[in-house]
Parts: C-alpha cells; structure tokens; sequence
C-alpha cells in the first residue's frame, strides 16, 4: 500500500514539475516589446555599413531578458524588396528560430520554407546587436517582415569557450 501511495506521490510531483517547465519555457519570460514607432525595424546600409530605420507599420515583438536570442517580431513595410535589396547588406545562412505558438504572426516554418524557396529575403538589421547575435530581418514579396536574434560565426566559437577568431570585436569585459 505504502508502495503506491508514494509512485503516486512521484508521478504527481512530476507533472506538476512538467507542467511548470512548460510554462516557464513557453509564457513566463516572454513581455512584449513596446514599439518606439520609428526605429524597431533596421537594416544595415550596404554603403555606410550602419543600421537604418526602414518603413513600417503594424509592428509585434517579444523579448526575454533569459536569452539573447528570444527576440521575435513582425512588421509590415510597403517598401519594394529590389530597392532593400539593393541598399542594404543581405544576411547569409538566415535560420528563423520558432517562436512560442501564442506568439502567431511569427511561423519559423514558413518563413525558412520562403528563404529557401528564395520568394523571401534576409538582411543585417544590426550585427552585434548583442554580443555574438545579430538581429536578422526577413522581408516577404508581400511586405510581410519578420525579426529574430541569431548567433553570428563569432558567437558560435566564443560561447563555446574557444578564442574569438580575428575578425570578430574584442569579447566585452565579464563575459
């Protein structure tokens, strides 16, 4: 008797520990992220080589303090993508992460399908913007846009306790 009282004592422990996790994971670290109105969307110039605000409207965005990389947004922009892709420095190996379900302007899914089909493009929004992550934009034929936080090939190799490779800025203080 002793014997099942305590497997159920086990078992009800862990789906509350489960279902906490999932919680934290999913809801608990998220806040959305109160849009300036002017400069939420950037992408870095091709000829200065610095983030400028582009055109938009309808912005959504979610940020966590837990990670660098929870950042998530979507946009409108009615500007045409040959003359963005023309100005501004296109972002090589784009990989959108998933965003939580709650959160569903963003599908990760469809905008790394537009990527690879080649419809969609990706482009610098702001290199280091923390750090070893680069802000990524996406922009559809549509104008639909997306945003995330990417580790960049200097955060790759420094998270993973390796010197920095030359081309990459000094490592700030204490991390």
């Amino acid at each position: 008797m002793s014997g099942k009282i305590i497997a159920g004592f086990i078992v009800i422990i862990s789906l509350i520990a489960g279902a906490a996790i999932y919680y934290l994971q999913v809801y608990a670290f998220y806040e959305e992220v109160t849009p300036s109105g002017t400069d939420d969307v950037m992408l870095t110039a091709s000829a200065t080589g610095t983030p400028e605000p582009i055109a938009y409207e309808d912005f959504r965005a979610i940020n966590a303090d837990s990670s660098p990389i929870r950042y998530r947004a979507c946009f409108a922009t009615t500007q045409d993508l040959d003359g963005l892709r023309a100005s501004y420095e296109t972002y090589d190996n784009p990989e959108p992460l998933v965003a939580p379900r709650w959160f569903s302007c963003f599908d990760a899914s469809e905008v790394g399908a537009a990527l690879e089909a080649g419809t969609a493009h990706a482009f610098m929004g702001t290199a280091n913007i923390e750090y070893g992550i680069d802000r990524v934009v996406a922009i559809m034929p549509d104008g639909r846009g997306f945003v995330w936080h990417q580790i960049n090939h200097c955060g790759e190799v420094v998270f993973d306790g390796r010197p920095a490779p030359q081309d990459c800025p000094p490592k700030p203080e204490g991390n």
